[in-house]
């Protein structure tokens, strides 16, 4: 089981101290969301962002892209240090070829699906994908509440997976808390992405701890 913070919540006047302080606690990856104001209301970084990060920390960059045309920028985040890059499936109509450029570059390649997309819609690229990401808030913005039927579309994944031998992860994101975390872990979640829940306290190593307590 991996836990992998996200620094939407984190305090960007003292990134660079934020990020120390997670890895302190031996966290493994830093999830970045990358937003245009268009596939999502909110606007936040941009390759030059990931870059800078890149170069103060060793640990694994798992970018989440919430942009129209993704395949325009795949090869720019990846030149700025990402490992793994995460494409929504309604972001656009062209999601092999995302899928196949991002592995072609040497990263991971994740496809991420809304709460509302059925699974139906990357059947035919599961075979392809390193890890699926579900969303389990609507997403564009952190510290929203958990929706409980996404657990579903969890298990079934975690089936498809084991029927099929596909060697995908399965990362949620979206409300993620000790609560929450358990259940995405009985339902066969992987990988699991917190903002607020480890950001927004005085001293998030503690709530790191408390994830990990219900994850280990």
């Amino acid at each position: 089981m991996k836990l992998v913070p996200s620094i939407l919540n984190a305090n960007f006047a003292n990134l660079e101290k934020e990020i120390k302080t997670v890895e302190m606690a031996g966290i493994e990856a830093l999830h970045i969301d990358v937003m245009d104001g268009q596939f999502v209301p909110n606007i936040t970084f941009g390759p030059s962002v990931v870059s800078s990060i890149h170069s103060i920390t060793n640990l694994s960059l798992d970018i989440h892209l919430m942009i129209i045309q993704p395949e325009n920028y795949i090869d720019q985040f990846i030149e700025a240090g990402a490992n793994t890059i995460n494409v929504h499936q309604e972001s656009t109509p062209h999601i092999y070829r995302c899928m196949q450029m991002i592995k072609d570059k040497g990263a991971r390649a994740g496809i991420v699906l809304n709460p509302g997309t059925s699974i139906d819609t990357i059947i035919p690229i599961l075979h392809l994908v390193d890890q699926i990401l579900i969303m389990t808030v609507n997403p564009g913005f952190g510290g929203q509440t958990f929706i409980d039927f996404t657990l579903k579309k969890i298990a079934e994944l975690s089936e498809l997976k084991k029927l099929n031998g596909y060697h995908y992860e399965i990362e949620v994101d979206g409300g993620i808390i000790p609560e929450t975390a358990l259940l995405c872990k009985k339902a066969g979640a992987t990988m699991f992405v917190s903002g607020s829940y480890i950001y927004d306290a005085n001293d998030p190593r503690e709530r790191i701890a408390a994830l990990r307590e219900v994850l280990d």
